[in-house]
């Protein structure tokens, strides 16, 4: 099957590729390589790929690919581009979220639409509950986005519901819990603390450390990726979260177990748009992708603790 994935170079789109060639799919990737972070860690991402004969790969933006073309050369569509970060998706940014989250998704199901898919897989996220009250979240819980980014992933999810609903696009919205692992990107917060610590400088925590979060690492999220290929039901919306739930503060003597070296912390203000908890209720994803997450923190951490210090070694 000839699998389209946007986000190609990025850190899940990366690693969903390269499975996804490694079990005998064709892969068509696309990114623009927006300046959210440094060029050459996507670079560093797409290069084992651009080796694949199976792999092609189109740098360009979404809005500027002929999507008609590519949707009749294809049997699913995997769409993990996004423009990315909570905090950074206030004020004028906000243009720069609608137009490569919203506007961008509604442009590839238009294409999709009329073509036969036999899925089109929506990378969402946790971020979509915000200030949810029910822990562990449930995809019936109700969603309170708390930052500009969760709107436009929502309404982005939502245009995934219409679109199946309405013509029958055979789309699976699947919503990420803090995914972590080697190729992780720089915004994010383990990678800044293995950085901080590799410079022999504070981590920033912002808020009290007590805030918690359902980390899930890679593999486990690139499996989910793949079974909702041939598992996933049309219409649906899945959770995928690590069953890793803890408090931030509880990571730090895990990073200094890892890199074996003692670190030093800044406390800052909380941030707009952080909320203060995110816990999955993973139990539809169990039952209908047969989804079993694996990896414990300590363990993803000295994966993605390898990845960092080779990163920032060249």
């Amino acid at each position: 099957m000839i699998c389209i994935v946007t986000g190609a170079a990025g850190f899940i789109g990366s690693h969903l590729c390269g499975k996804l060639l490694d079990i005998g799919h064709s892969v068509i990737g696309i990114d623009s390589f927006t300046d959210f972070y440094p060029k050459y860690i996507k670079e560093q991402n797409i290069r084992p790929l651009l080796k694949k004969d199976k792999f092609e790969f189109i740098a360009k933006d979404i809005h500027e690919c002929d999507l008609s073309k590519l949707m009749k050369k294809a049997g699913c569509v995997f769409h993990l581009a996004a423009q990315a970060g909570v905090r950074t998706s206030w004020g004028q940014n906000f243009s720069i979220y609608t137009k490569n989250n919203i506007e961008a998704t509604q442009k590839l199901l238009e294409a999709a639409k009329d073509v036969t898919l036999e899925k089109f897989i929506y990378a969402s996220s946790s971020s979509v509950y915000g200030f949810c009250p029910e822990l562990p979240m449930v995809e019936t819980s109700s969603c309170f986005p708390y930052s500009p980014y969760g709107v436009t992933k929502l309404a982005a999810e939502n245009l995934c519901t219409l679109y199946f609903r309405n013509y029958g696009v055979p789309c699976v919205s699947l919503r990420f819990f803090t995914v972590y692992g080697p190729g992780q990107r720089p915004d994010m917060a383990f990678h800044k603390f293995f950085k901080a610590i590799i410079d022999n400088k504070p981590i920033s925590i912002y808020g009290d450390g007590k805030q918690t979060r359902d980390f899930t690492y890679i593999d486990d999220i690139i499996e989910a990726n793949v079974a909702s290929l041939t598992r996933g039901k049309p219409g649906e919306i899945y959770n995928l979260g690590g069953g890793n739930r803890k408090k931030l503060k509880d990571i730090f003597p895990i990073l200094e177990k890892v890199t074996q070296k003692k670190i030093k912390i800044t406390w800052e203000d909380r941030q707009l748009g952080d909320v203060p908890h995110t816990f999955a209720n993973i139990e539809k994803a169990r039952k209908e992708l047969n989804f079993q997450p694996k990896t414990k923190v300590d363990d993803g951490l000295k994966e993605e603790w390898k990845w960092i210090q080779k990163l920032y070694s060249s």
